[in-house]
C-alpha cells in the first residue's frame, strides 16, 4: 500500500479561491511608471529608459574594488571541478566568502554589509557563478530571497539590528515556501503557525529549501489560523535553524547544481517569538512577491555569466577545430550558432543591467521588467548552453573529467547545460512566469473591464464597468492605429554615421507594441472571462513583450557604449544582429497567436488523461522505483536523522 500523496492538513481550495489568494498578494497599484507595462499597452515610452541610467561614481568605485577581490578569490580558491566531483562546496570556500564579505553584498554598511548596488551585486553573481554555479546559487538564495531582503524592505528596526549584522558576516539564510504538495499555488500552504501566548508554534514540512542544510537563519512562510486577536493568513517568520523541533530530513540531489545544500526541513512544535514575525499576519505572500521583484534579477545575471563563458569557449574551440579544410566557425551552420550566442549574451546583459540600474534608482516600477529578465534569461541561457554543446559535438556531451583523463582540455559544457536547466523551473517556472507577467500586462484592462467579464458580479456592477470600459477604450484604441514607428526618421539618433541602423529596430518595437496591445484587446473581446484559461495565447503575448524589451535594452546599451566606450561600433553590430534575430522570433509568435494547435492539444490531453492512448505506451520498461508520487508530509515528529550542518 502506498503512503498518502499529500499532507492530511493541506487546505482544500477551489480554483477561484486559489486565484483570490494570489490576487490579494500581488501589488495592486502602480505608483511609479513602468516601461514594460506601457509596452504591453501599446505605448513605447523610450524616455523611461533612454538615455541609459548610470550608476554613481562612488558605487562604481566600491563595486569594481569588490569585483577585483572576488575575481582573485575565484581564480585562486575555488576548484569548480572538485565541487562537481564531490557534490559539495568545501567549508573553507564558504568561510573564505564570508571573510570576503560576500554574504553581505546587498546589506547596508551600517549593519556590517558592503552595500553594493543591484548592478554590482549581479555582476558579482555572474562572476562567481562561472567559477561554479552552485556558489552563485548559495549566495543568491541567501541574499536575493533569503532573510536579508525581506528584512530590508519589511523588517522592523529591532529585527534589522538583531539579524542583519549576523547575515552580513557569518549566518547563511534560506527561504522556505515550497512544500511537498504546494508549489506555485500558495493557497494550499499547509505549514501552520499557531499563536501561543507571546509566541507561535510552527508545524509542517518544507521542500527544496536551498541553503536549508547549512543555514543558520530561515525565513519561513506559514499559515496562521484566524482567531480572536489574530487576523490570520500566510505569514513570514525569521526562525533560528537550530531551534528545537527543526529537522533537516534529507539533502536533495539534482541533475545539476550538485554543490547546493538543498533539503527537506520538518518543523515539529517549533516555538518562534512573535518578535520574529516579519510584517503583520497575512502579509507573507505579499512580502515574498515583493522580495522577488528585484530578487529575480540574480538568476538572469548568472545566465549572463554563462553566456559570456559559452561565447569564449565557442570562439576558442571553433577557431582551432577544422572540418573539410576550414575551421568549423567558418561553416555557416556553426557560425549561426556562434552569432546567436554572441548577440543574445549582449542583449541579455543589456536587459539585466538596465533593470538593475532602474532598481537602484527606484524611479520606475520594475516588477514586470525583473520578471521578463528572469523568464528571458532562463530560456535563452539554456539555449546558449545547448548550442555550445552542439558546437563542441561529442566533446560537448563528454564530461570535463573524461576529457582531462584522455589528455584534452577539461571543458565542462555538459555540466553547464545541466546546471542551467533548473533556471526554467525555480523562482517561478516559465509557465508560471507567463501567467504572472500576463496578469500584470492586462492589469489596466481588468481595472476598467474586470467586473464586466466576472460571472459573479451583479448586473449593476457590470453596467458600471461597461460604461467605464467604453470610455477607456474610446480614448485608448485610436492611439493604437498609428504612431512614431511609422515615420521613417523617428529615433534617428540611433543611426550615427558609420554604424548599423538601430533606429529601424526601435521603430519596429514601437509598431509591434501597438500590435501587441491590439492583439490583447481582440483576445479579451473574444474570450472575456475565459481569457485566463488561454495560457498558450497569454504565454506568446508575454514572449513577444520579452523580445521587444530585450530589443529596446540592446539598442540603448549600444548607444550608451558608443558615447562612453571604445567598443561602440562592435556594440552596434551585436545589437543589430540581435534585433534581426529577435524580429524573426517576434513575427513567428505573432503568427502563432491565432494560428496554433492549442485547441487540438486540449483534445489530445483529454485523450491521454482518459486512457484513450494507453496502447501507445506499450513496448517499454519503466525504470521508475516504487512509492507515492508525493511523499507524505503530514506534520509530526521527525523519524529521520537530522542532517543539518551549519558551517563554522
Amino acid at each position: 500500500m502506498s503512503a498518502p500523496s499529500a499532507p492530511k492538513n493541506t487546505p482544500r481550495v477551489t480554483e477561484r479561491e486559489a486565484r483570490q489568494v494570489a490576487e490579494a498578494a500581488r501589488e495592486q497599484d502602480w505608483r511609479k511608471p513602468s516601461f514594460a507595462k506601457e509596452l504591453f499597452l501599446g505605448r513605447f515610452r523610450l524616455d523611461l529608459i533612454h538615455p541609459h541610467p548610470m550608476p554613481a561614481a562612488d558605487d562604481v568605485r566600491r563595486g569594481e574594488a569588490f569585483l577585483a577581490r572576488l575575481r582573485d578569490f575565484c581564480e585562486t580558491k575555488i576548484d569548480g571541478a572538485l565541487i562537481e566531483r564531490e557534490a559539495k562546496i568545501p567549508d573553507e570556500v564558504i568561510n573564505g566568502l564570508k571573510e570576503l564579505g560576500a554574504l553581505g553584498m546587498k546589506i547596508d554598511p551600517k549593519y556590517g554589509g558592503l552595500g553594493l548596488t543591484q548592478v554590482y551585486y549581479n555582476k558579482a553573481l555572474a562572476l562567481v557563478g562561472t567559477a561554479n554555479p552552485s556558489i552563485g546559487a548559495l549566495l543568491s538564495a541567501h541574499q536575493s530571497i533569503g532573510v536579508p531582503q525581506p528584512l530590508k524592505i519589511f523588517g522592523s528596526q529591532e529585527q534589522k539590528e538583531a539579524f542583519l549584522p549576523r547575515l552580513a558576516s557569518t549566518a547563511i539564510s534560506a527561504f522556505l515556501l515550497t512544500e511537498p504538495d504546494v508549489g506555485s499555488d500558495p493557497a494550499r500552504l499547509a505549514t501552520s503557525a499557531v499563536p501561543d501566548g507571546p509566541d507561535y508554534i510552527l508545524d509542517g514540512v518544507k521542500l527544496w529549501t536551498t541553503n536549508g542544510v547549512v543555514a543558520d537563519l530561515l525565513v519561513v512562510m506559514a499559515r496562521v489560523p484566524k482567531s480572536d486577536g489574530h487576523k490570520g493568513g500566510i505569514t513570514a517568520f525569521v526562525v533560528e535553524a537550530d531551534a528545537p523541533g527543526i529537522t533537516v530530513e534529507n539533502r536533495n540531489a539534482f541533475m545539476g547544481l550538485r554543490g547546493i545544500e538543498n533539503g527537506v526541513t520538518r518543523f515539529h512544535r517549533v516555538r518562534v517569538p512573535a518578535a520574529n514575525r516579519i510584517g503583520p499576519e497575512g502579509a507573507g505572500l505579499k512580502i515574498a512577491l515583493t522580495t522577488l521583484n528585484t530578487g529575480r534579477l540574480s538568476l538572469p545575471a548568472m545566465c549572463v555569466g554563462a553566456g559570456k563563458w559559452c561565447l569564449k569557449i565557442a570562439r576558442e574551440w571553433s577557431a582551432v577545430r577544422e572540418q573539410w579544410g576550414r575551421p568549423v566557425a567558418r561553416h555557416e551552420a556553426v557560425g549561426a550558432k556562434i552569432s546567436f550566442i554572441a548577440a543574445t549574451t549582449f542583449a541579455l546583459e543589456a536587459v539585466v543591467d538596465l533593470a538593475s540600474q532602474m532598481a537602484d534608482e527606484d524611479r520606475n516600477d520594475i516588477r514586470i521588467e525583473a520578471a521578463l529578465a528572469k523568464l528571458y534569461g532562463s530560456e535563452m541561457g539554456c539555449l546558449m548552453a545547448d548550442e555550445l554543446v552542439q558546437i563542441r559535438g561529442g566533446r560537448g556531451f563528454e564530461t570535463a573529467d573524461s576529457l582531462a583523463a584522455r589528455g584534452e582540455r577539461a571543458v565542462p559544457a555538459e555540466q553547464l547545460l545541466r546546471d542551467l536547466r533548473i533556471n526554467r523551473i525555480f523562482e517561478g517556472s516559465t509557465e508560471i512566469m507567463h501567467l504572472l507577467i500576463a496578469r500584470e500586462a492586462v492589469d489596466a484592462h481588468l481595472k476598467v473591464a474586470g467586473d464586466l467579464i466576472d460571472p459573479d458580479k451583479r448586473l449593476s456592477a457590470k453596467a458600471k464597468a461597461g460604461a467605464n470600459a467604453a470610455g477607456f477604450y474610446a480614448r485608448w484604441l485610436p492611439k493604437l492605429v498609428a504612431g512614431p514607428g511609422q515615420l521613417p526618421r523617428t529615433y534617428n539618433e540611433f543611426h550615427p554615421p558609420g554604424h548599423p541602423d538601430l533606429s529601424t529596430h526601435l521603430r519596429y518595437v514601437e509598431r509591434s507594441s501597438r500590435k501587441l496591445a491590439r492583439s490583447t484587446f481582440y483576445a479579451m473581446s473574444r474570450w472575456q472571462g475565459r481569457m485566463e484559461t488561454k495560457q498558450g495565447f497569454l504565454g506568446r503575448i508575454v514572449d513577444i513583450g520579452a523580445e521587444l524589451f530585450a530589443m529596446s535594452a540592446a539598442c540603448i546599451r549600444a548607444e550608451l557604449l558608443r558615447t562612453t566606450d571604445e567598443h561602440g561600433r562592435e556594440a552596434y553590430q551585436l545589437a543589430d544582429a540581435f534585433c534581426h534575430q529577435s524580429r524573426i522570433r517576434v513575427e513567428e509568435l505573432f503568427t502563432r497567436l491565432w494560428s496554433n494547435t492549442d485547441q487540438l492539444d486540449r483534445r489530445v490531453v483529454d485523450g491521454v488523461l482518459s486512457g484513450a492512448y494507453l496502447w501507445l505506451e506499450q513496448g517499454i520498461v519503466d525504470p521508475s522505483g516504487e512509492g507515492p508520487w508525493i511523499a507524505d508530509a503530514t506534520p509530526g515528529p521527525a523519524t529521520k536523522e537530522n542532517v543539518h550542518r551549519p558551517i563554522r
